[in-house]
């Protein structure tokens, strides 16, 4: 099944991934990809579509939909490192994963959540996305 990444939100705040499903009076209403309860976003929270996170690199910054392609062509479709391996194992990790990362804007702890995020996704079947046509 081909995911449209623009559906697929993070919340400050709150952990994991959602699934957006409309907007609601109160906020976006979502389904938490981990449990699949619906909830609702208030207007007030800083929510990002994972279509429009980048990774700093050295050259151009990188789309985290590659970013995630590279994970899932490295792990053969399967899960990828644990999230809470150490700061060594996870720079080691990226390092050969995408070795033009900038390494003084992309931190451990954004590689923690990349890990964290690929896992929910590879665990949910959603690593086959869609192409935007412009």
């Amino acid at each position: 099944m081909q995911i449209d990444l623009q559906k697929i939100l993070s919340a400050s705040g709150y952990p994991g991934l959602y699934r957006y499903l409309s907007q609601g009076r109160q906020g976006i209403i979502v389904e938490n990809l981990i449990n699949g309860k619906r909830s609702c976003f208030p207007p007030t929270a800083k929510v990002s579509s994972l279509s429009d996170i980048t990774i700093f690199t050295s050259q151009d910054d990188m789309m985290l939909k590659d970013v995630l392609l590279k994970i899932k062509e490295k792990e053969n479709n399967g899960p990828s490192i644990s999230a809470k391996s150490t700061q060594e194992t996870l720079i080691a990790y990226f390092d050969e994963l995408i070795p033009t990362y900038d390494k003084d804007k992309f931190f451990p702890s954004h590689m923690k959540k990349i890990i964290d995020w690929y896992n929910i996704l590879q665990a949910n079947d959603m690593l086959e996305f869609e192409e935007k046509s412009n």
